[in-house]
């Protein structure tokens, strides 16, 4: 025992030897969580502090002519007005969408509600500008394979659907955006007990006057918040629209912030129309704060409440085939299509025996060069980015809850900031910084 005392008496004593007087007793991880947030502030807080600047700024000091133009320029007055009603009719298309389903699949006795609940997933992690790519081949005008079909079958000359247009843009933007709206009223609806509903219908209430005054309440805040995530998606979209809009004749937020940085450049109108996007998402999600952060929702129930399915008789089947008919336009026919394409030598054309190939595999995969680079680059991205921005989340986390720095709710702000800033936005702040 006294050995050991001493061993540990002298390796501590070795210990206190190794650090200065004047740095005992100041805590060594302090420098990790200072950079941490300095690495935040300059990801974040600069770039965005660069384009506000830019904005304004001119050989004569800052100034207020970028936006003057921008706002006065008759076609980017149209390009926003055209992200407003892209943005709106997607988020009510989203909510006319998705709450049905949502329903189905969490209150009522639908044939396949995994099958249901998987395609749903398949369509939130589809990529919208594949999906774009994907219905250009389905509805364009000319040689898509709905509107040959059409034609085929009635003999008339125009086309059924014209995908390269405002309603097809919508569409297209909706069927991939839904998801935001299922997955929050699903969830909600699931945690609701039956046993509010059924008190209300034995109180004499109908089942429109039960989901108006007892379940809509229950899942407002998931509607109003799944309606501004379905919104903010559509502004912050450049893919979709790039793909659709662009060969149509308009322009969207995003896609008039890229055509700012073709040949010559324009920075500073690149900078002054980033600001409004920018705006308006923070707005958007300080709107839904405001809604919301007032009012408390609880289902108060008893040990025994319970969650009943409710039974849909005769009308299980046609249900199904109602949620099956989403999930072609989300799923089947785009990625048909895109099978189809990838198995043929001419897309447009039946894929008969002699249309068969596999030589698009072999060209793309071994041949094209930039694909292989392509791949390797997409790789590369996705596991620096994994990696890196775990590592500084997790630190930014412990950082704001313990409060370890001056400052812990800056820190907290610039970490979060990322959700409401649309990626061109940021992108075009990283350009300028």
């Amino acid at each position: 025992m006294k050995r050991s005392a001493s061993a540990s008496w002298s390796s501590s004593g070795r210990s206190r030897a190794v650090i200065p007087a004047r740095f005992q007793g100041v805590d060594r991880s302090l420098p990790v969580w200072v950079a941490a947030a300095l690495v935040l502030l300059f990801l974040m807080a600069l770039p965005l502090g660069w384009l506000a600047w830019v904005s304004v700024s001119s050989e004569g000091g800052p100034t207020l002519t970028h936006y003057r133009k921008v706002l006065a320029d008759p076609a980017l007055q149209k390009a926003l007005w055209n992200t407003v009603v892209l943005a709106f009719w997607v988020g009510l298309a989203s909510i006319a969408v998705g709450a049905p389903l949502a329903w189905l699949t969490a209150r009522t006795d639908v044939p396949g509600k995994a099958l249901i609940r998987g395609l749903v997933m398949a369509s939130f992690v589809t990529p919208p500008f594949l999906g774009a790519f994907a219905w250009v081949m389905l509805a364009g005008p000319n040689a898509g394979l709905l509107n040959k079909l059409w034609r085929s079958l009635t003999g008339a000359e125009d086309a059924l659907v014209n995908i390269f247009s405002m309603p097809g843009l919508v569409f297209v933007v909706t069927i991939y955006t839904f998801p935001y709206v299922y997955i929050m009223l699903a969830n909600t609806l699931a945690l609701i007990a039956s046993d509010l509903e059924e008190a209300a219908a034995i109180l004499g209430a109908g089942r429109l006057s039960v989901a108006l005054t007892v379940t809509l309440p229950l899942v407002l805040p998931a509607l109003v918040s799944g309606f501004i995530l379905a919104v903010l998606q559509a502004i912050a979209l450049f893919g979709s629209p790039a793909i659709l809009a662009l060969p149509a004749g308009f322009h969207t937020i995003t896609t008039q912030i890229w055509s700012f940085f073709h040949f010559p450049p324009k920075t500073e109108m690149a900078a002054a129309f980033s600001i409004p996007l920018l705006l308006a998402t923070a707005l958007l999600l300080l709107v839904q704060k405001k809604l919301l952060g007032r009012r408390g929702y609880a289902a108060v129930g008893g040990k025994g409440g319970q969650r009943r399915t409710i039974p849909l008789g005769a009308w299980r089947y046609p249900a199904l085939a109602g949620c099956l008919a989403v999930m072609a336009c989300a799923i089947f026919l785009p990625y048909g299509i895109l099978a189809k394409a990838a198995f043929s030598r001419a897309w447009a054309q039946p894929l008969t025996w002699d249309n068969l190939t596999l030589a698009n595999f072999s060209f793309t995969f071994f041949e094209y060069s930039a694909t292989q680079a392509a791949i390797l680059n997409t790789l590369e991205l996705g596991v620096m980015t994994a990696c890196v921005g775990a590592a500084l989340v997790t630190l930014l986390a412990y950082i704001t809850q313990r409060r370890l720095v001056l400052g812990h709710q800056v820190v907290a702000f610039l970490a979060l900031a990322p959700v409401v800033i649309p990626g061109v936005v940021l992108a075009v702040a990283l350009f300028l910084a």
